[in-house]
């Protein structure tokens, strides 16, 4: 179970708060934003939480963090402030893809998101955009098109990492199996569009599990790269 936003920042929040300090400094006018992340929803009912000093503070951890501030920040932050700066601060575009990807997810009201989720787990974007993400992959129209189509090509359903064939391991009971990766970063998609089965691979469940720990998440090629040397080092062994 993941810890309450009572008691920490989602990255969501965090990569927001970097936008907003990257844009206009220490100005905390993020609150509402924030209260309206439908995770937890009954803290938005304390006049306290993601207040304008809780902002403030957040946006003075990042001054701390920053090489180019003229004023003092604070002299502590957390883990996860570190690492949101250092994935996105060199990074503006990407930063400001992705928070008003955020953003845009937020204003369209998307669904309850459970804190037990999958989309927690090292989720580069957060876990508003995860959420998206993985209910793409988990289309059941679209996953079965995708496996017609590579069913049409290949006559196998094997995964497009490591060519794991479930069929072929577990005979009838394998048929057929296999999962979706989306390979396309919500934040890089326009608003509202629509998920192409080109935007969609075969891969077995331990791939897909690797791809999503952790962040940022891994591309095919890293992912074929990391295997390939993992198989090299047993090897020389």
């Amino acid at each position: 179970m993941a810890r309450s936003r009572k008691n920490a920042w989602l990255r969501d929040e965090l990569i927001l708060a970097l936008d907003l300090y990257r844009r206009a400094g220490r100005k905390p006018s993020l609150s509402a934003t924030l209260r309206d992340i439908p995770i937890e929803q009954e803290l938005a009912l304390d006049p306290k939480f993601r207040g304008r000093d809780s902002v403030y503070l957040k946006l003075a951890n990042f001054v701390s963090l920053d090489p180019n501030a003229d004023i003092t920040g604070m002299t502590r932050g957390g883990a996860e402030d570190r690492r949101v700066w250092d994935e996105f601060a060199d990074d503006p575009l990407r930063l400001e893809r992705v928070a008003s990807a955020i953003r845009r997810t937020l204003a369209m009201s998307p669904p309850g998101i459970g804190l037990d989720d999958d989309a927690e787990d090292g989720s580069p974007e957060g876990r508003i955009l995860a959420r998206v993400h993985l209910s793409r992959e988990r289309n059941r129209g679209l996953v079965a098109r995708k496996k017609s189509q590579a069913l049409a090509a290949n006559g196998t359903l094997a995964c497009a990492i490591c060519e794991f064939d479930f069929a072929v391991t577990y005979g009838v009971r394998g048929d057929g199996f296999i999962e979706c990766h989306h390979t396309t970063p919500l934040s890089e998609m326009k608003p509202d569009a629509r998920t192409r089965l080109s935007d969609l691979v075969l891969v077995c469940a331990n791939c897909h599990r690797m791809i999503h720990r952790g962040s940022p998440w891994l591309s095919l090629s890293e992912l074929r790269a990391l295997i390939a040397e993992q198989q090299l080092a047993a090897k020389t062994r």
